[in-house]
């Protein structure tokens, strides 16, 4: 902490202040996340209340030239909210309220401190939903900033299609706004999809604008079974060839099912898994069920199952979004590494079966999820940290993870973020050159390089 001036602190305490603190209990809080990577601690934390406070804050970091780390929930996998450099944690915990629903345009404006789970509570009674639902309880500012998606992105898309427009504040203490809340502009660059994905490395998101959908009249659910992965992904190529659009269709393997039956206490079949949700009237969600149930039959599932019953549907999504925990279960002296690609859904299933035979290969156990109508796939890897060789054997299995799907024309992450864990394979991705443009952007937009440091580029 000596290496900053005082004055900075002294300035930020003044203006926020039990809002601001030093202490390291506050710092370790805020380096800590559900990430492998070894965290790095910030040197203050500061808890915003307003657009406004954010403006002042940034306003004099930017002057002393202090690091900015924007802060949500603290869910980061790779590495996002860690402070290589020192600086200053930005929670918006405080700022978490949604501030305005337009029914008749179906969008709503949100602080970026609000809980994905909790703006779709208070949606609710204007029968609406946001329909971005990752796994954790991720913050809409963290998800736009890591460009987020989920189990229902193959329907309703991810962040990036959901996001209208932004407020930011920029490295330079500005305010911009994105866009206006029109729902298509031919009008200058698209600054809103710059922002998005971009970790907070060029600027603080301070209000989001975001699509929201009617809530649907009918929902159910259907899980069953099938041989192998690759015949999974075979289904599910069928249901999209069909016409059959399900809001969610998810892929557990056999190790997750062992994990998530004794998590969750359940009884499913040890075997390759899916799980669907259908949307629409009543007469839809039953003609959809019947018409995957046919498909997938085709494929030699034999104990496919739908209800529209909300205690089996919540018990058989809870168990899915409980993945992580069911698989920390299996093992709760190692850590995860938690990893994720994607590839065009046509290289899907090849992609699956390899990863799972390196898996076996190099004797890791790392089960496997995937959303499937949109070809994006996480490996939950169990490691010992004390044990350096098995450490090295998990980084070398995420390097070959991310090399085999950058060859099938994939990317090295669908919905985690770069951080600091896939920064490394950002130039094989885009090549030297793409690369080196985002690394002007930054410059542009960051001259004094406190956004965020040591992320993405």
């Amino acid at each position: 902490m000596d290496r900053i001036d005082d004055g900075a602190w002294s300035e930020l305490d003044h203006l926020l202040g039990p809002r601001f603190s030093r202490a390291e209990t506050d710092r370790r809080e805020h380096a800590a996340s559900t990430s492998w990577i070894a965290p790095q601690l910030p040197d203050a934390v500061a808890w915003p209340a307003s657009e406004e406070e954010v403006v002042e804050i940034v306003d004099a970091c930017g002057r002393y030239h202090i690091p900015i780390i924007g802060f949500g929930a603290g869910t980061s996998l790779e590495g996002s909210v860690n402070a290589p450099n020192g600086g200053l944690a930005v929670d918006f915990r405080k700022m978490n309220a949604l501030l305005e629903v337009h029914r008749e345009d179906l969008d709503c404006v949100v602080q970026p401190g609000i809980v994905h789970q909790e703006l779709n509570q208070q949606l609710a009674p204007h029968g609406l939903f946001f329909s971005v639902d990752p796994a954790s309880r991720a913050t809409l500012g963290g998800m736009a900033s890591t460009r987020s998606s989920g189990a229902s992105a193959a329907r309703y898309g991810t962040m990036r299609d959901n996001v209208i427009s932004l407020n930011v504040v920029l490295a330079t203490g500005e305010l911009i706004r994105t866009a206006t809340r029109a729902r298509k502009s031919a009008a200058g660059y698209d600054l809103t999809r710059l922002f998005l994905g971009s970790e907070g490395t060029l600027g603080l998101i301070t209000t989001l604008t975001l699509k929201v959908r009617p809530l649907p009249a009918a929902v159910a659910s259907a899980s069953c079974t099938l041989e192998t992965l690759d015949t999974c992904c075979a289904a599910v190529a069928a249901i999209a060839s069909a016409g059959i659009e399900p809001a969610r269709q998810e892929l557990l393997d056999d190790i997750q099912i062992v994990a998530s039956n004794r998590y969750s206490n359940l009884a499913l079949p040890v075997r390759s898994t899916l799980f669907f949700e259908f949307h629409g009237s009543a007469d839809q969600v039953a003609d959809q069920a019947k018409r995957v149930e046919a498909i997938v039959s085709k494929h030699g599932s034999i104990d496919y199952r739908w209800s529209d019953n909300q205690d089996e549907r919540e018990t058989l999504w809870n168990a899915r979004f409980n993945a992580f925990w069911a698989t920390q279960a299996l093992d709760s002296a190692k850590k995860i590494i938690v990893t994720d690609v994607a590839v065009p859904v046509s290289r899907l299933g090849e992609c699956i079966s390899a990863t799972k035979a390196d898996l076996s290969a190099n004797n890791l156990v790392g089960p496997i999820l995937s959303h499937l109508g949109d070809g994006n796939f996480h490996s939950l890897v169990l490691v010992d940290l004390d044990d350096q060789e098995e450490v090295d054997r998990g980084r070398q299995f995420v390097d070959r993870l991310v090399k085999r799907a950058l060859a099938l024309g994939g990317t090295c992450t669908g919905e985690h973020g770069v951080g600091q864990g896939k920064r490394k394979f950002m130039e094989a991705e885009y090549g030297s050159t793409g690369w080196a443009v985002m690394r002007r952007i930054k410059e542009a937009l960051d001259p004094f390089a406190i956004m965020n440091p040591g992320k993405v580029v």
